[in-house]
């Protein structure tokens, strides 16, 4: 199969799904980014730009596509639309992963608007959440337990973004601490060690 994600900056999509893409990509399926901002409101451009090839490469990606929208300012217009179904011709996905729509983070918001509209006829759309999702609430699981500490090596490759902390009172909480704590959570909910929840916006069962 081709499996596309979409997200806004380099690590948003490693966070979101990044166990669930290593489990495809290491059963032989074919991997694709949409990245649309290189980040450089989080930090030197050139620097997460060469991060995210990193990345990809221990993910194993097929391609990553870059969107080349300035960060923090990412457009809902039809332009985006096009672009986004450019790249879904291209790669003919069988899966679609992207942002959750309740984000407070509006390059999140804005790029998962645009992606529901590009997206109408792929018949597998799912939601990821990062550290910014709001109101989560997943129905669809996948075990990471295998590729968690992959998932970790992909966001460390991300060195300029893992020692940001997401609240200053808590020293240690990092994006790794928050991605494990997340892959913990969910997996409690999933009955399984680690898992990344998802909420579908469209999920075929063929019979």
């Amino acid at each position: 199969m081709n499996i596309l994600a979409i997200g806004s900056h380099p690590d948003d999509i490693e966070y979101g799904c990044g166990g669930t893409l290593l489990k495809y990509a290491q059963k032989g399926h074919h991997v694709y980014l949409f990245i649309a901002t290189q980040g450089q409101a989080g930090g030197n451009s050139d620097i997460r730009y060469q991060e995210q090839l990193h990345s990809i490469e221990i993910l194993g990606a097929k391609e990553v596509f870059w969107g080349g929208y300035v960060d923090t300012q990412i457009p809902l217009n039809q332009e985006l639309i096009t672009r986004l179904e450019e790249v879904i011709r291209q790669i003919k996905p069988n899966f679609i992963f992207v942002h959750f729509l309740e984000d407070t983070h509006q390059d999140h918001r804005t790029l998962t608007n645009c992606a529901v509209s590009a997206t109408r006829y792929i018949p597998n759309v799912m939601f990821y959440e990062g550290p910014t999702t709001r109101n989560f609430l997943p129905s669809v699981y996948v075990d990471i337990d295998n590729t968690l500490e992959k998932k970790i090596e992909l966001l460390q490759a991300h060195q300029s973004q893992v020692t940001k902390l997401y609240n200053k009172e808590f020293e240690d909480l990092t994006i790794i601490e928050s991605a494990r704590s997340c892959a913990n959570f969910r997996g409690v909910q999933s009955r399984v060690r680690y898992a990344e929840g998802f909420v579908p916006l469209r999920l075929f069962i063929n019979i």
